[in-house]
């Protein structure tokens, strides 16, 4: 069996993906950025190999992935189209836990060509929720069953005693991306009716939603859902619905930072300004009126604690000097949210997600099915995200390289000689799906 894997990139997610291939006998060959992070994953084992590793270095990753059976990129997502082609030209295998981007997705005829498959999208969201959503809408669909409703919701979060901040919120995995994701708009098809929220209304656009051993929390849609139809292969649908979960307050409080242009991607001269007058020049009032009135007149009067306390917790409103020259609103905001908000050593993080369908069959019944997966992290070894996201990527690299996963071209784990194995080992990892048949129509979202 091949068994030499290049990883490049050894971020927040890496160490589960890591562990897993070198304790199953794969030679790994992982390379960072910062030769110490890759180290420290690699530990003593003598079938993994550390180096320095960046993407500039054309001729390097030419050579590592020549030499290498398949390359799992967890570099971020703008660089995996330039790995891609290096394995095309090699004609060796690719794996990422990314969305498929239309130039990624564009080389699909090569990837069949040269004979490799490029699996994308195989983490937690996306991943999992692929994989678990695809093992319903199939048994529906075979037993002559169409997809009324669906709504796949997933987050990633503290658990509810770690939270800590006025944001309700602490990194555990990409922060810049997570922050980023804040400016997207969204687009969902509900009850026949196509839905596009622009990035303003965003986290406008939100409901609550119990969910058991965790309690209420509240959702906002996540990018175009309406994508999924084809995806899935449901275009029988009258409602599709991708959200994610948050804790209250965090909806509230982004909402008003994204108002005040806070996370602009707008590039301007920041030079020796302090946070406080970074704040006030975004929100275009020099006056002498003091921060909090400020702030309560941009909103027109609305109850801005919450937001003042959040601003106050990651020292926007502070006199400090900020020490940027041209940047965007978007790099100091989320560098104060960083520094304030990554999730502490010893507090647990939380991975929450559920599917939830309306299904009808050809005898007229109805019936609300739904698909839920709670899992804790624990301090002392892994978090809950790193082991959802890099677990089903581990296995995907395992079943390529075994011969279990034959198909070839640029995909996603959306078809069952995929999925199926996928989410079986899962199972005997502690990552595992309840799925509940036949409950009322009151189950459903309204």
């Amino acid at each position: 069996m091949k068994n030499n894997v290049l990883i490049l990139g050894a971020g927040m997610v890496a160490k589960p993906i890591v562990n897993y291939l070198l304790d199953n006998n794969f030679n790994v060959t992982l390379g960072d950025i910062y030769l110490e992070k890759a180290k420290t994953l690699i530990g003593e084992k003598t079938n993994g190999t550390a180096l320095e590793f960046s993407i500039e270095n054309s001729e390097l990753l030419d050579k590592l992935v020549s030499t290498n059976d398949l390359t799992v990129s967890l570099l971020p997502y703008k660089f995996h189209v330039q790995v891609a082609k290096v394995c095309i030209k090699h004609k060796k295998d690719m794996l990422t836990t990314s969305y498929v981007s239309a130039e990624m997705q564009a080389l699909d005829e090569e990837a069949k060509n040269a004979g490799i498959i490029i699996l994308n999208e195989i983490g937690l969201d996306p991943g999992i929720d692929h994989m678990s959503a695809m093992r319903i809408i199939d048994k529906i669909h075979s037993e002559g069953g169409q997809i009324i409703d669906f709504y796949s919701i997933t987050g990633a979060l503290p658990e509810r005693e770690a939270v800590n901040n006025p944001f309700a919120y602490n990194f555990s995995w990409s922060p810049k991306g997570v922050i980023l994701a804040s400016n997207n708009s969204a687009k969902y098809l509900k009850q026949g009716e196509l839905i596009e929220t622009p990035t303003e209304d965003l986290f406008k656009d939100t409901f609550n939603l119990f969910f058991p051993e965790v309690g209420v929390l509240e959702v906002y849609p996540n990018r175009n859902s309406t994508d999924y139809i084809d995806i899935y292969g449901i275009p029988e649908a009258e409602t599709v619905y991708r959200g994610t979960f948050r804790y209250e307050g965090w909806c509230e409080i982004m909402d008003k930072i994204k108002a005040m242009n806070l996370i602009s991607n707008t590039e301007m001269d920041f030079s020796g300004m302090s946070y406080r007058q970074f704040v006030e020049t975004m929100m275009n009032d020099l006056s002498d009126f003091s921060i909090e009135d400020k702030i309560s007149n941009y909103f027109d009067d609305e109850d801005v604690e919450l937001l003042l306390d959040a601003l106050y917790y990651i020292d926007l409103l502070s006199e400090k000097e900020m020490g940027y020259g041209k940047t965007t609103p978007f790099e100091i905001t989320s560098d104060r949210m960083i520094s304030k908000m990554i999730l502490a050593e010893d507090a647990s993080d939380m991975v929450a997600m559920q599917h939830i369908f309306l299904a009808e069959y050809e005898d007229g019944r109805r019936e609300v099915i739904k698909s839920s997966l709670l899992n804790f992290g624990n301090p002392k070894t892994e978090t809950a995200i790193a082991r959802t996201v890099a677990l089903p990527a581990a296995i995907g690299v395992k079943n390529i390289l075994s011969g279990i996963i034959t198909e070839k071209g640029v995909l996603r784990p959306t078809i069952p000689t995929i999925y199926n194995p996928v989410l079986d080992e899962l199972e005997t990892l502690g990552i595992k799906m309840i799925e509940e048949y036949g409950l009322p129509m009151e189950e459903n979202i309204q």
